[in-house]
């Protein structure tokens, strides 16, 4: 428990301190986030925040690892550095979608060949228990890691969401590792979740700094590593151990709700209507959150709650209902929200069209 503490108070610390030096730095070399018709803030804004968030969460998990137990970390600091040498170029000048991709991928590979960090089953999801042939877990785990990493850069788009929903996971995450005894994937998961707090402080509204791609894509691929390891550990618990769930995927997928269903969606509705999955719109949750009127911090507080409701759900029903039925659920009722939602913003926006429907 010391290591865990001393852990989160360090990455906290260290981001609490970074954050005002890189906010004056980034504001006098004019490196700052322009607002547009796509964006939901209105003002000039530094978004280089994720550089602070980085620094604390790399120093606090060196510092407090126990290296005995984690002898791939050295693979996962390489895929953590990819990553936020990509996000910080493209925080301080834009680089194409695409190529952000490639640089991904080789993090992802990195952690899937180098670091053992692999899906090598799919833990009972349609009826498969037995090991994946490897090219099979290769596929699966790189594409998991991609769509995660990508999760977390699309929700980063309202004050404090990236930042909530991740410190939701992370801790959510790390107490079970810490549970179960592997304090290694604890310590990363509170170290991240300490550096993330201490950004949270410049972030709500007004902020006064932003955590970009170099932020968002490193809570992405630590949320990635945790949740695959969570399956996979899991899978491996007796069944006498209270700690292990009974269906891992499903309780992995409410764990991970919103980014994870918020991405695929759009990415679906993207594809739907012929254009690149990774073509930028308003289509995300937390967009129509605020077309319906909401600020940016009561549209975060609704969806770290909402995505900690589905976390209770999944804790309390994980043993109770068929797995399928389990994931089935999840999906379904998180479809049925945000069908809800947008009956709700149109619903509005056409009475505000029109004053004649309101009257």
């Amino acid at each position: 428990m010391q290591v865990i503490v001393l852990s989160f108070v360090t990455a906290f610390t260290l981001t609490y301190f970074a954050i005002p030096p890189i906010i004056r730095i980034a504001l006098a070399k004019n490196l700052v986030d322009e607002p547009d018709e796509r964006r939901s803030h209105t003002v000039r804004t530094p978004s280089l925040g994720g550089i602070g968030i980085f620094s604390g969460s790399i120093f606090a998990i060196v510092l407090w690892t126990p290296f005995s137990q984690f002898g791939n970390l050295q693979y996962i600091l390489c895929a953590f550095i990819i990553l936020f040498l990509v996000g910080a170029k493209d925080d301080i000048s834009p680089i194409p979608a695409k190529k952000k991709l490639i640089a991904q991928f080789i993090a992802a590979s990195i952690l899937a060949l180098k670091s053992d960090i692999m899906l090598t089953s799919l833990y009972g999801l349609f009826g498969v228990y037995n090991e994946l042939p490897f090219w099979i877990s290769y596929i699966i785990t790189i594409f998991f890691i991609l769509v995660l990493i990508n999760a977390f850069n699309l929700i980063d788009g309202i004050n404090g969401l990236a930042g909530g929903i991740g410190i939701l996971v992370l801790g959510t995450l790390g107490c079970w590792f810490f549970l179960i005894g592997r304090l290694e994937f604890a310590t990363l998961a509170f170290s991240s979740a300490g550096a993330i707090a201490a950004f949270l402080r410049y972030n709500f509204t007004p902020a006064r700094i932003f955590m970009g791609d170099t932020g968002s894509l490193l809570i992405g691929v630590i949320v990635a590593i945790l949740l695959i390891k969570f399956m996979d550990l899991n899978y491996l618990l007796s069944s006498g151990n209270p700690y292990r769930f009974a269906n891992g995927p499903g309780v992995a997928l409410g764990i991970a709700i919103l980014p994870l269903f918020d991405t695929l969606r759009v990415f679906a509705t993207r594809i739907i209507r012929g254009q690149s999955p990774l073509k930028p719109d308003r289509r995300h949750i937390h967009h129509l959150l605020i077309d319906y009127g909401l600020s940016h911090m009561q549209a975060t507080g609704v969806l770290v709650f909402v995505n900690a409701g589905f976390i209770v759900f999944v804790f309390t029903f994980h043993d109770l209902i068929d797995a399928h039925v389990l994931v089935g659920s999840v999906l379904a009722i998180a479809s049925g929200m945000t069908y809800a939602l947008h009956k709700s913003v149109n619903r509005k926006n056409s009475g505000t069209a029109n004053p004649l429907v309101s009257a």
